[in-house]
């Protein structure tokens, strides 16, 4: 319920007071489905942290905010620095817009597993159109349009009693329904139900509650109620603790588990194979009494002899013994005494293994029980790692280009035609300044935009420097160097990787330089 539309029409409200005259002063991402964003002024700072796991999509509203030095990436570039001037909730949608005093607007389309945020950005006409989204993968998002998100519905009350509750308010949930069916089942009955409960929505309760394995967000009382309160932010803020501590208990808690079973499974069939490896060990194990037989019968074995048949007195019968024909009939009764030995040492090995293997499944028997009757997520991780269990931070993939900095801005550099591809068309934001050698092949050089600050002069020299440097003509003494707003660099379809059409361009000669 907490993205319900009647909810977000609250909290639109809210942002739009608490977020008025500050700037967008950080927007990154350091977990995965996750966005942080920070708003300030000289006076305070407000924080809404986005959570778009499709598991359950929320947002909750720290009041201070770390940045991890490492594995964070920043998003949204081109409002940096912009203001906020206005917060707009679209009618029976759920997805609000902050717009900016640059003309850019930030969408917040709260839709469950297929919420987003979009930047929108103006086009040349004024019309602001999908610039960026933090799921990429939702390409369908890049063809909304602001203008039309707006879903006016006839919610009289002739409406309703025309077409009835679902196709007069689709925007109330199950639990809204629900109470609305429990009014009766007269139209009229149902018509004053709807008209008590939209006069609560006005100023509702908010309730939390863990039920189980999961948490629950509703205006409407439960018996497993953890928070009750009238401020939507502090619910939103209660709903996100409620919700992270059971979902990353259970999901750690069954990670642990999972990966602790699959010890268990290959431990098990490990002793099983080792246990029937043994038994054939000691079957075969005859070696010693092949040698005692040749001693007992030397006189009788010829010389050069591949084999012999003796007498077997262990079993009171003739077998036949396979021999060295290089070797005496005593050397051949050694060489069976050392397969005994070796054969002996292996049996015990077998043993030590099964019995180390059988001590290790019961440690790890242990472990799941142990780790089953954890009860919190602080508890948990502490067992973990006093164990030894606890899981490895997955590495962030390197970006395909080089990463540098001069005098505070960030240069990335392409690695090869791939890479320019990827850098240009995927990484680059169109107020970002372009560069490349020209009309040679060369590494596509771009130079990250600050917000409010225009690119020093020294820097674009050092970035075209570079530039130069890593294209056809690093050897000359000067070479002349393309630069362009990153806007103004397009690819036309069907052309080959790394090949772009500049439609604007200035030129710098520089001297090629591999270190600036």
């Amino acid at each position: 319920m907490h993205n319900n539309y009647y909810i977000l029409r609250l909290l639109t409200s809210l942002l739009a007071e608490k977020l008025a005259g500050l700037s967008l002063l950080t927007c990154f991402s350091q977990l995965k489905d996750e966005l942080i964003l920070g708003f300030a002024d000289e006076h305070r700072q407000f924080y809404i942290r986005a959570n778009l796991n499709p598991e359950a999509c929320y947002l909750s509203f720290p009041e201070e905010v770390s940045r991890a030095r490492q594995n964070s990436i920043e998003l949204f570039r081109p409002v940096l620095g912009a203001q906020v001037v206005d917060v707009r909730q679209y009618l029976n949608e759920r997805c609000f817009s902050v717009h900016f005093n640059n003309g850019s607007a930030l969408l917040f389309k709260m839709h469950g597993q297929r919420s987003n945020l979009i930047l929108f950005e103006p086009d040349e006409a004024g019309n602001l159109i999908p610039e960026e989204l933090f799921h990429n993968k939702q390409e369908k998002d890049r063809l909304l349009r602001l203008e039309t998100l707006d879903r006016p519905i006839d919610q009289s009350r002739e409406a309703f009693f025309a077409n009835g509750l679902q196709a007069t308010f689709p925007t109330f949930d199950r639990q809204m329904a629900a109470l609305i069916a429990e009014a009766g089942e007269s139209r009229e009955t149902q018509w004053e139900a709807v008209q008590e409960l939209l006069d609560y929505l006005q100023a509702p309760e908010f309730y939390v509650a863990a039920e189980g394995s999961r948490a629950s967000f509703s205006v409407f009382p439960s018996e497993n109620d953890t928070y009750r309160g009238t401020d939507l932010i502090e619910a939103l803020n209660e709903y996100h603790y409620t919700f992270s501590r059971i979902y990353y208990f259970e999901h750690e808690k069954a990670e642990a588990i999972r990966q602790l079973e699959k010890q268990k499974h290959k431990t098990e069939r490990f002793i099983r194979q080792a246990e029937d490896k043994l038994i054939e060990l000691e079957l075969e194990n005859r070696y010693e009494e092949i040698a005692n037989i040749l001693m007992a019968n030397l006189h009788e074995i010829p010389q050069r002899a591949s084999s012999v048949q003796l007498f077997d007195f262990y079993r009171n019968t003739y077998t036949e013994i396979k021999l060295k024909e290089t070797l005496n009939a005593q050397k051949n009764a050694e060489v069976y005494y050392r397969k005994s030995k070796n054969h002996k040492i292996e049996i015990e090995k077998q043993r030590e293994a099964i019995a180390a293997k059988q001590k290790e499944l019961q440690k790890i028997n242990r472990r799941i029980e142990e780790i089953g009757k954890q009860q919190r997520l602080k508890d948990l991780r502490r067992y973990l790692k006093t164990e030894g269990l606890a899981g490895k931070t997955a590495e962030v993939p390197e970006l395909p280009f080089r990463r540098m900095e001069i005098d505070g801005f960030e240069v990335w550099i392409g690695k090869n035609a791939r890479s320019n591809d990827l850098l240009t068309q995927k990484y680059a934001y169109k107020e970002d300044l372009w560069l490349h050698a020209r009309d040679v092949s060369g590494s596509h050089v771009v130079i990250k935009y600050k917000a409010g600050k225009p690119f020093p002069p020294q820097v674009i020299e050092k970035a075209a420097q570079l530039a130069a440097w890593h294209s056809k003509r690093r050897h000359e003494t000067l070479c002349p160097v393309i630069y362009t707003p990153k806007k103004y660099v397009r690819k036309p379809k069907g052309m080959p990787e790394g090949a772009v059409v500049v439609d604007r361009e200035q030129v710098i000669m520089v001297e090629p330089a591999a270190e600036v």
